[in-house]
């Protein structure tokens, strides 16, 4: 295997038990519903994680998966980067539930949203926050016009500034404690 391949879904679902699958999404994101078995890692929290991820390496392949790829194409560069073979999930989650594979839904008080929702909602609520004000202070629409750049450059370069932004937030983190325990997982045999 090359330092870093792509494995379909249906690849994937067939190699499940031997694969040690890393859920590189928000927290949030994570509990709203993951492959069986996977294991979160926030992106942003990947470096913290290498001397893990190296030791779970050697003992078999690692599957990195996001919602649609492109986070977890992100994290098997900087893996293979750092000397650790790696796979990514073609399609992510997205794609994963396309296909009618289940994913693990751990019980919550709330469901969690994902954070392409997350970033829906504040584009949506920042868009009508400038327009409801513009109709007092024109200046205010300004807001909405940011906004609205903001979603074309976005799409333009396949980056999101907004939902770097909701990663940020207390619900999208991971507690200290859940970090520390995948760690620990990941490094016991």
């Amino acid at each position: 295997m090359n330092a870093t391949t792509a494995l379909t879904p249906e690849q994937a679902r067939a190699r499940l038990a031997e694969l040690t699958v890393i859920d590189v999404r928000t927290p949030g994101e994570y509990a709203s519903g993951h492959l069986p078995g996977a294991h979160n890692i926030p992106l942003e929290h990947l470096d913290r994680a290498l001397p893990a991820l190296r030791t779970a390496a050697d003992r078999g392949v690692l599957l990195v998966v996001c919602a649609s790829g492109n986070r977890s194409a992100t994290a098997c560069e900087r893996l293979a980067g750092h000397g650790i073979t790696v796979a990514s999930l073609t399609g992510g989650t997205a794609e994963w539930t396309r296909l009618g594979h289940d994913l693990h839904h751990p019980p919550r008080d709330r469901a969690a949203w994902a954070m392409e929702r997350q970033v829906r909602f504040a584009a949506g609520s920042l868009v009508l926050t400038g327009l409801a004000a513009g109709l007092r202070w024109r200046p205010a629409r300004w807001l909405s016009a940011g906004v609205a750049g903001g979603l074309v450059f976005s799409a333009l370069t396949d980056t999101c500034g907004m939902a770097r932004l909701l990663a940020k937030l207390p619900h999208n983190r991971p507690r200290a404690t859940d970090l520390d325990a995948t760690l620990t997982a990941l490094t016991t045999p």
